[in-house]
């Protein structure tokens, strides 16, 4: 496998929905211990992020899928939003274009397969775990969170323990005072730059 690189861009602020009871919601040691889409259980240390606020959001519609709950229904402290840069001068896999996706040898269709099913957790964490060995800082990919394949998250693999993502507010947004927002100008930020093909 030869993934297609793209360069991450130098203080590009990204999302990170967390649960207001943890403790450090920019450790990658949880997703290591548990595993993720794009790392096994036990692997390396990940750290899941959004690309944007329309995504983070449908996060937590995943999360309720198959609940009677609804979002509308959530105590404003249910879920955090959390903005954060990452240290400067990094590369990620591309699992977001046609032609990235082909490199990783995953469908077009992607994160759905020809037959309109999810692509599976397994066949995603053997792909990071190559692109964790070939020193790529991540995966830049398609949203599982929306099947037409428009929302972009980041799974970032930091290159050592003191390579740590950086909080852009002082302190997390309660649910209540981003719910409804639809663009970074709401998030009080400046539109974020995407990734780009090295």
């Amino acid at each position: 496998m030869k993934p297609r690189a793209v360069t991450l861009p130098n203080g590009r602020v990204w999302l990170r929905l967390a649960d207001s009871e943890w403790r450090d919601s920019l450790d990658p040691s949880h997703a290591q211990r548990r595993g993720g889409r794009w790392n096994p259980p036990g692997s390396f240390p990940t750290l899941y992020l959004n690309a944007d606020i329309v995504t983070a959001r449908l996060q937590i519609e995943r999360l309720l899928a198959g609940s009677p709950v609804r979002m509308d229904d959530l105590d404003d402290g249910a879920y955090v939003l959390v903005a954060a840069v990452l240290p400067a001068g990094q590369a990620a896999a591309d699992a977001s274009s046609p032609v990235g996706l082909g490199a990783l040898g995953l469908p077009a269709t992607y994160p759905l397969d020809p037959k309109g099913r999810e692509v599976p957790h397994r066949v995603c964490q053997e792909i990071g775990a190559q692109v964790h060995e070939v020193g790529l800082r991540g995966v830049w990919c398609r949203s599982a969170c929306t099947p037409d394949g428009q929302g972009r998250e980041l799974a970032w693999f930091p290159a050592t323990p003191r390579s740590r993502a950086r909080p852009v507010w002082d302190a997390p947004l309660p649910l209540g005072s981003w719910r409804d927002a639809a663009s970074w100008p709401e998030l009080g930020l400046g539109e974020q730059e995407d990734p780009r093909p090295r």
